[in-house]
C-alpha cells in the first residue's frame, strides 16, 4: 500500500476504502475505480482530509449523492470524499441547518413537517445539500438559493469560512466565486405555512416526479440546463430524439431531458449521446444546449 493510502487509513480506519467502484455511488452506476473513497463524519475530518491532499497536491473531489455526476470508465484519480455520513438535520423555529451530506429531499420533508415553506416544490431532488447549494439545484419554480441564508465553507487549505448569500452571485443553476470551496453545512429561514397544505404541495411534487421523470431507471437527473425561454426536454423531443440509444445509454422516452442507463452502459456510451443531442439539437434548432451534469475523469 502506497504510503498516502496508509496514512488515510491510520486517520478514517473503516471509514475508507481503495480502488472501489464509482458505479457503486453514483446514481448512473458507472463510473471506473476510485484511488482512494474516504467517508468524513464531521468538520474535523473534512479539515484534515483537505490540508492532506493540499499538502500532497493530490487530486480531490468531493461527491454528496452521486446524482448529477458522470465518472469516466477509466474512475477518479486521487481522494474522493463522500459526505454521507455528514447528514445531520436542526430545526429552530423557522430555521433549519443541515450538513452538507444531508440529503436534499430530507430537508425538504423535515421543514414541510415542520409546517415551513419554500421549498416543497424541490421534493425528489435526488441529491444532497452541499451538492444544491453548488449549483442552487431547483424544480418547479422553487431553487435552493430562495431560502438559503449562509453556507459554511473549507476552502483549498483547509481554513473555515461563513458566507453569506449576500456575499456570492447566484442565478439559474448557477453560483459564481465558489470554485474550490467544499460545502460544509448550510442554513436555510423559511416562512411559516399552514402545515398540512405545505405537505400536499410536497405530496404533488413527487407525484409530478413519478409521473413525467424516469425513476426506475438509473440515471443522473437533467443533462442539460434549461435554455432561455425554453425547455431542453422539449428541444430534444422536437428534433425526435426520445428513444436515441448508444450502447446502453438512452435518451429517455418518457422525458427526454434524461438520460438513461439501460443496465450495461459504460461512461463512454452516456458522453458520447450527451454530444450527439447536444449537436443534433444545435444543427436543428440553433440552440446550444448547455450541460449541467458535471463531468469527471477523463473523457
Amino acid at each position: 500500500m502506497n504510503d498516502w493510502k496508509e496514512r488515510i487509513k491510520e486517520r478514517f480506519k473503516a471509514n475508507c476504502r481503495f480502488d472501489f467502484p464509482a458505479k457503486d455511488i453514483t446514481t448512473y452506476r458507472i463510473g471506473g475505480p476510485v484511488d482512494a473513497l474516504v467517508y468524513p463524519e464531521n468538520r474535523e475530518d473534512m479539515k484534515w482530509l483537505v490540508k492532506f491532499v493540499s499538502a500532497g497536491k493530490m487530486p480531490f473531489f468531493v461527491l454528496g449523492s452521486g446524482s448529477n455526476v458522470l465518472v469516466g470508465d477509466k474512475g477518479i484519480r486521487g481522494v474522493v470524499a463522500l459526505t454521507g455520513k455528514m447528514d445531520q438535520l436542526e430545526v429552530s423555529g423557522s430555521a433549519v441547518k443541515a450538513m452538507s451530506g444531508a440529503k436534499w429531499d430530507k430537508l425538504v420533508q423535515v421543514s414541510a413537517e415542520n409546517g415551513l415553506t419554500g421549498l416543497e416544490k424541490t421534493s425528489g431532488i435526488p441529491g444532497s445539500v452541499g451538492g444544491s447549494v453548488v449549483m442552487n439545484a431547483g424544480a418547479f419554480g422553487q431553487e435552493t438559493f430562495d431560502r438559503l441564508v449562509s453556507f459554511e465553507a473549507l476552502d483549498e487549505k483547509g481554513n473555515l469560512l461563513v458566507l453569506k448569500k449576500t456575499d456570492v452571485k447566484y442565478s439559474y443553476r448557477k453560483v459564481e466565486g465558489i470554485r474550490g470551496l467544499i460545502i460544509i453545512s448550510a442554513a436555510f429561514e423559511f416562512e411559516k405555512g399552514d402545515k398540512s397544505a405545505v405537505l400536499a404541495a410536497r405530496k404533488e411534487a413527487l407525484k409530478k416526479r413519478m409521473e413525467t421523470q424516469p425513476l426506475d431507471s438509473a440515471s443522473a437527473g437533467s443533462v442539460f440546463k434549461r435554455p432561455q425561454g425554453d425547455y431542453a426536454s422539449r428541444l430534444i423531443d422536437a428534433c425526435g430524439l426520445k428513444g436515441l440509444t448508444i450502447g446502453g445509454a438512452q435518451v429517455s422516452a418518457k422525458h427526454a431531458g434524461f438520460i438513461i442507463n439501460l443496465g450495461n452502459a459504460s461512461a463512454s456510451d452516456i458522453y458520447k449521446l450527451i454530444r450527439k443531442v447536444k449537436t443534433e439539437v444545435k444543427i436543428k434548432t440553433g440552440v446550444e444546449l448547455e450541460l449541467e451534469q458535471i463531468l469527471v475523469g477523463d473523457f
